[in-house]
């Protein structure tokens, strides 16, 4: 199987952004960050209209991996989606993951907004803390929509290493064909 439009979300600090460029530079396919068109500039959300607008340009593509949350417009995406993954480690390692973020920022990930420097905010804490059960109905929701797009949820690193194996199966059977 060959995945043009993948969608990958999750808790934040459970790994979804670092893995997003891992695996554009593997497929070469364009990525999306979405924090970085939510936010304007200082953390200030840009407006919705635009955001949805601007989100619905990328999902008409034929190919892009888009990485990030915006829980109000997901379905937009998982509706277009080849492969869904969601990244939901443990709160206590996306906590720890957010505190070293903070301080030890990867600088080649750049899924930011212009002025939006790292920051471990209680309102960000609140918002990993609180995520899988705000998200459960959404998703309960999207799988009976959507019940033929592949889903991965990505617990650990034992997960992960599964994904990237398949994908790097399938990024060498695609040079092999070429």
């Amino acid at each position: 199987m060959i995945y043009n439009r993948i969608m990958i979300f999750g808790l934040p600090g459970s790994g979804k952004s670092t893995f997003a460029v891992h695996l554009a530079h593997q497929l070469n396919l364009p990525l999306y960050h979405l924090d970085k068109y939510f936010f304007v500039k200082n953390w200030i959300e840009r407006d919705n209209e635009e955001f949805l607008s601007f989100q619905q340009k990328i999902i008409n593509q034929s190919q892009w991996i888009i990485d990030g949350n915006a829980l109000g417009s997901l379905e937009m995406r998982y509706a277009r989606a080849d492969l869904v993954l969601y990244f939901c480690s443990s709160r206590p390692l996306c906590f720890g993951r957010l505190i070293k973020r903070r301080f030890f920022k990867d600088k080649s990930i750049q899924d930011r907004a212009i002025n939006c420097p790292e920051n471990l905010r209680p309102r960000l804490i609140k918002y990993m803390w609180t995520f899988d059960k705000r998200i459960q109905p959404l998703l309960t929701k999207l799988h009976n929509s959507y019940p033929t797009t592949p889903f991965y949820k990505i617990r650990s690193s034992t997960d992960l290493e599964e994904i990237i194996q398949t994908f790097s199966n399938l990024s060498s059977a695609k040079k092999h064909n070429n």
